[in-house]
């Protein structure tokens, strides 16, 4: 039994846990689309656990999967990949190109000439060499998600393959002919997934697809946003031991398979989400004399983090006087 485990995991069988609530997330949205009552507050009601689903799927369960594919067979990883992406309105492959080859390769960088090569980087759409304000940080990166999922549904004509304009996507794709073709035609079906669940959706109830769905779609990826921003806002790109944020609160760890690790991620990326506190304690002396940020407080809710704030704020306004 152990060594059948052992063949259909890859790292863990803790992961059948991830696909247990990406399956739920799939089924849960259908019977939501099919059955949630008129009235403004069953639909409220029905947003607001979209809403949560898709947040949690995005930052959570298919970040795991992202970084650690849950599968030894990597027929099963590309079935999956197609359920997670209709989960969140979403290439899977894509956002694996996008934060594993960009973000963990910059690891919110500062600009440079103007630019960061992170394009999640909390400095992205600062007016100045500092953090982006929050809300303009939100608004724009809300825009890009826009423009992507019109990206999507533009790309139906070409059978949703990526295009030649899509030039960020192919430039991330390894260099590898098979592999490359490999994920350039995952995407292609993880685009077919998504926007096939939308039509199912669409089919089961326009009106929710229109009032609930969408909507909810635009306020989860702006929670998403907001817990990127906070992972970062703060820390040192510069250090790799003080990059990032990590909150420690043990019953968020325990819902978020040790989401908080996550400058222990940054360190080690490729280790499995059972083993960050191991993480955190092998570079325990080292972490501690870079002096990195720690939150009292979970990502999501990071402006709560007061002391931070303030001190990110008069950092600021230092740097600006004396420029």
């Amino acid at each position: 039994m152990i060594e059948r485990e052992r063949r259909l995991w890859r790292n863990s069988p803790a992961d059948a846990i991830l696909l247990g609530l990406s399956i739920a997330q799939f089924a849960v949205t259908i019977a939501l689309a099919a059955l949630t009552p008129d009235g403004l507050w069953w639909r409220l009601g029905s947003a607001a656990l979209v809403v949560a689903m898709i947040t949690y799927s995005v930052l959570i369960v298919n970040h795991m999967f992202v970084h650690q594919p849950w599968f030894a067979d990597d027929r099963l990883n590309k079935v999956v990949s197609l359920m997670i992406s209709a989960n969140i309105a979403q290439s899977a492959m894509a956002y694996h190109l996008s934060h594993v080859r960009n973000h963990h390769r910059y690891n919110n960088d500062r600009k440079h000439d103007g630019v960061t090569a992170d394009f999640s980087s909390t400095y992205r759409y600062s007016r100045d060499d500092d953090h982006a304000p929050l809300f303009r940080y939100l608004a724009y990166s809300l825009a890009a998600s826009i423009r992507e999922f019109a990206g999507t549904v533009a790309s139906l004509r070409r059978l949703c393959g990526v295009g030649p304009r899509e030039t960020t996507l192919r430039a991330l794709a390894t260099r590898h002919p098979v592999r490359r073709a490999s994920e350039l035609s995952q995407v292609r079906y993880d685009r077919l997934a998504q926007l096939a669940f939308t039509a199912l959706i669409g089919v089961l109830s326009w009106q929710w697809l229109v009032m609930c769905y969408l909507p909810s779609v635009a306020v989860a990826f702006t929670l998403v946003n907001v817990q990127n921003y906070y992972r970062h806002f703060g820390a040192e790109p510069e250090s790799r031991y003080a990059n990032s944020v990590s909150y420690y609160g043990r019953l968020y760890n325990r819902l978020t398979f040790n989401d908080g690790y996550h400058q222990e991620h940054h360190l080690r990326p490729t280790t499995h989400w059972t083993r960050l506190p191991k993480v955190a304690e092998q570079y325990q002396e080292q972490l501690e004399e870079a002096g990195r940020v720690v939150s009292p407080v979970p990502p999501v809710i990071g402006f709560l983090d007061t002391g931070r704030v303030s001190r990110v704020a008069e950092r600021s306004a230092a740097t600006r006087a004396t420029q």
